[in-house]
């Protein structure tokens, strides 16, 4: 028999056929699922799903199918697993799903694992072992995040928080979001003290010993007290398994709270933008599908892959000769201080380099934040020269800005182009884009307004036409109010719309209201107060942690200032 020459596979072939290696000396079993299945499944539990726009079809019984969106809902509805004997999967599955950005579906390679039924105890830890050991493989210098929803839906439950009232702060925890946090609390009464504590626990980040003594002072109940008994057990055996490097444990890591109910954990590899691993404790959607059962897993996302550098293998070359030799191999897989270097990342940002890469928006905003910046020590000198160039850095302050269009910010930094930017909370609502939202820096004021003709009177009767660039903003704003409009997209001159009679009325920023006043036009409803925000990377957190942090806190302190 021919041996396998593995130097013509791409490094995720190459990584791929390593982790089934892994997975099968664990004694996971394969598992292959039809291309199709049926569509009431996935319409059941679309907020397990990372998208709900699902791609379908009739067969010819007529019944509605599905292009498989997701692996796990179809793993959990064909288990046998029982109390006393457990199943382990892992997959090799390409899924479907729209993205985000480009309103396309894309085919998603992923590799995953899943683990049902937990008879002696043990099988948790050892997913989570084999996640952490899978990280390794992919980069040494990979960081694995990890939390625990009962944490926090406990201190919910000790403040006395209503379960209607809390999806829009689990959204702000989430995103790190601590002054929308404060608004949001306000807006609910929850007391200034309950609060300050949401706000501990929101920033509460680090490496494992450190964060978990902190968050044992924060304790209110006996259930949070219980979710952390898990993480520092955890904690513990990855440390005594050698495997505790690079371990974040993170409290503002949180999934759906109706599927998810315990451990919750992500893996990020430098130079890429997104997570490269997501997993967690699903026991609230077994017991969707009528089964009280453990349950944990996770997916790799190997197209993420792609974002790392082919010339640097090594990582990947280490690992496949420790599977093929692992009386060699170092305890854990892969040992950071003696495995081979990370894969150098294509991208400037999402890596541990010292320098930091800031989207800056073009314009008098720009102009503004960057006096802020070089206030703080963030200078950069040659952003003044008389010159084209887009792209400006001082290595001795180890800043790099990138001057881009505002409303092109949050994708710079959402897909890691950059580590930080700068952008209003306009873009925010509009895009949504997947960041973390660190401070609101109180410059670039101004309002999201709807604006009419002066005297205008609307008609109830028919549909309302609405011109405007944010076409997002303005459908889920009409639909709070139950009104249905016909929204018409225009990219600029909005004001001239209702004048032509294109519209009946706009949707734009207002500051001065100059603009408005000499074209005959007048605000008649604010939806929102708008002002320039702090985003970060997710990824670009976990590598450029304390930098990043400090710049944060810097401008928050000069926001309280204005």
């Amino acid at each position: 028999m021919r041996t396998l020459n593995t130097a013509f596979l791409k490094k995720e072939e190459k990584i791929q056929l390593i982790l089934r290696q892994l997975y099968e000396e664990a004694g996971y079993k394969k598992y292959r699922m039809g291309k199709f299945e049926e569509y009431e499944m996935y319409l059941e539990n679309k907020n397990f799903l990372k998208s709900w726009n699902i791609i379908t079809f009739n067969d010819t019984d007529g019944r509605v199918l599905a292009l498989k969106p997701d692996v796990t809902l179809s793993i959990v509805k064909n288990t046998h697993a029982t109390k006393e004997t457990a199943e382990k999967f892992y997959y090799a599955e390409n899924v479907f799903r729209m993205d985000s950005q480009s309103r396309s579906y894309r085919e998603i390679n992923q590799l995953g694992l899943e683990a049902i039924g937990d008879p002696d105890g043990t099988t948790q830890a050892e997913v989570i072992r084999l996640a952490k050991e899978t990280l390794e493989i992919i980069s040494p210098a990979a960081v694995f995040q990890v939390s625990h929803i009962g944490f926090l839906l406990s201190l919910l439950d000790g403040l006395g928080v209503q379960e209607g009232d809390r999806p829009e702060l689990l959204d702000r925890i989430r995103d790190k979001n601590l002054h929308e946090l404060r608004k949001t609390a306000a807006e609910l009464r929850i007391p200034e003290a309950a609060v300050a504590l949401l706000e501990q626990v929101t920033s509460l980040a680090g490496p494992g010993s450190e964060v978990l003594q902190k968050a044992r002072k924060l304790v209110i109940t006996q259930a949070m007290g219980a979710a952390l008994q898990q993480l520092e057990d955890l904690y513990r055996q990855l440390e005594e398994a050698g495997l505790g490097q690079h371990l974040v444990i993170d409290f503002s890591l949180i999934n759906d709270v109706n599927y998810y109910s315990g451990l919750l954990f992500q893996g990020f590899a430098p130079g890429v933008p997104r997570p490269v691993l997501t997993g967690g404790y699903y026991g609230n959607l077994m017991k969707k599908f009528g089964r009280d059962l453990d349950a944990i897993g996770f997916a790799v996302y190997l197209d993420e892959l792609a974002y790392l550098d082919e010339s640097a293998g090594m990582a990947a070359e280490s690992a496949e000769g420790a599977a093929a030799n692992p009386e060699a191999a170092p305890k854990g897989a892969a040992n950071a201080e003696s495995a081979a270097p990370a894969f150098i990342p294509r991208a400037l940002s999402c890596r541990p380099d010292d320098m930091l890469n800031i989207a800056l928006p073009k314009g008098r905003l720009g102009d503004q934040v960057y006096e802020l910046f070089a206030s703080m020590g963030y200078d950069c000198s040659s952003i003044y020269e008389d010159n084209r160039k887009l792209i400006f850095e001082n290595k001795e302050s180890k800043v790099r800005y990138m001057l881009v269009k505002p409303s092109d910010v949050a994708i710079y930094v959402e897909h890691g182009a950059c580590d930080i930017g700068v952008v209003g909370k306009d873009i925010l609502v509009e895009s949504k884009p997947d960041v973390y939202e660190l401070q609101d820096l109180n410059i670039g004021k101004c309002r999201l307004a709807v604006a009419a003709p002066k005297g205008y009177q609307e008609d109830r009767d028919r549909v309302l036409r609405v011109a405007t660039k944010f076409t997002q903003v303005t459908k889920d704003y009409y639909a709070s109010l139950n009104r249905e409009i016909e929204t018409i997209h225009l990219n600029g001159s909005i004001e001239l719309a209702p004048l032509m009679g294109l519209s009946d009325v706009i949707v734009d920023i207002v500051e001065s209201g100059k603009t408005l006043k000499e074209n005959n036009l007048e605000v008649i409803r604010t939806i929102m107060p708008i002002s320039a925000r702090l985003i970060a990377n997710r990824a670009s957190f976990q590598f450029k942690n304390e930098r990043i942090r400090d710049l944060s806190e810097k401008v928050r302190k000069a926001a309280e200032e204005r």
